[in-house]
């Protein structure tokens, strides 16, 4: 029984080191891909924002290698890695320049904002901006906390390199915030929402739509919504629908865009479309880079467009939401 077990777990080893190879490989296709590229293009996006059109969408490999998302990234001054929490940043940033919405005297509400950079850029943009997340206090922050993803102060959010101080604390509030009971106070104060992969840590697909709906009530007429959300991209498959993460899929988002146009709000049209690139095509495998316990050192450059999730392959989603005139 003793060897049994022992061999069970050097198989067990070998298809980890399997898995391990097989990032590494992606990441010498995603640094190719990187310096064939933007790094080829001289490493820097365009100077202005550049006009796209944009609608709800599915990350993709091309939208990393486009003008309008490397423009996002120097406003941040990040790099363009082929990654979905890069792209989730870009994505928000660029619905609200297009919905003309980072401009001095806008007002903007973030959910669980965590450690952003968005509300630092979006003070530089004359934005006054209040930033929530859960309580410290909360025990379901605890998790947050560790992998140093709460915002638990302004001190978590400001970025010196993007803001100077004067400026971030005066445009730039911070206040704690349950996603489940939004306060009726906060209602009709604002030009735009938005969240970042957020609203499906909820407990149930139930209670994120439902998130997403409650959190219209605080836009003025007319006002956007931006999020990002975790997604299954197997519709009929093996699911994730209720726990500390869900997966939406194509018929919970149709279903939350019916609701939404039921309220009298209207949901830009979105595009179901996964990417035909290589990397569209790369389901990175834990571990990822805030895991701990591995023997080797994490490739920083991994692709993470897609990523499997308890069996499920899983990208990010970002939904533009227009409030209604008539509240």
């Amino acid at each position: 029984m003793w060897r049994w077990l022992t061999a069970g777990r050097a198989k067990a080893r070998q298809a980890e080191f399997a898995a391990w190879n097989t990032k590494v490989l992606g990441s010498v296709l995603a640094r190719q891909a990187y310096e064939q590229g933007f790094a080829a293009q001289g490493s820097r996006g365009p100077a202005a924002p550049v006009p796209l059109g944009l609608t709800g969408r599915l990350c993709r490999q091309a939208d990393l290698e486009a003008p309008w998302l490397h423009h996002w990234c120097d406003r941040q001054a990040i790099l363009p890695l082929y990654h979905r929490k890069v792209w989730e940043d870009c994505f928000v940033l660029q619905a609200l320049w297009e919905a003309g919405m980072l401009a001095p005297g806008r007002r903007g509400l973030g959910f669980a904002v965590g450690a952003e950079p968005l509300p630092a850029v979006m003070a530089a943009a004359g934005v006054e901006v209040l930033a929530t997340d859960l309580s410290p206090r909360d025990p379901r922050a605890r998790a947050w906390i560790r992998a140093e993803q709460h915002g638990s102060s302004l001190d978590t959010l400001y970025r010196p390199h993007l803001v100077d101080r004067a400026t971030f604390d005066a445009r730039v509030r911070h206040r704690d915030l349950d996603m489940r009971h939004v306060p009726a106070e906060l209602d009709g104060q604002f030009d735009f929402v938005w969240s970042v992969c957020s609203f499906e840590h909820l407990g149930s697909i139930e209670a994120g739509l439902e998130f997403v709906r409650r959190a219209m009530r605080c836009l003025r007429p007319g006002g956007v919504a931006v999020h990002t959300t975790e997604f299954n991209l197997d519709d009929s498959g093996p699911g994730l629908e209720r726990g500390p993460t869900v997966l939406f899929r194509r018929r919970h988002l149709e279903s939350l865009f019916d609701r939404l146009a039921r309220d009298g709000h209207d949901p830009l049209p979105m595009d179901w479309e996964a990417g035909d690139g290589v990397l569209d095509r790369f389901v990175d495998l834990p571990p990822y880079p805030l895991q701990k316990g591995w023997p080797l050192a994490i490739a920083p450059d991994a692709p993470h467009l897609k990523l499997a999730v308890h069996g499920c392959v899983a990208t990010s989603a970002g939904l533009i939401l227009r409030a209604g005139t008539e509240r």
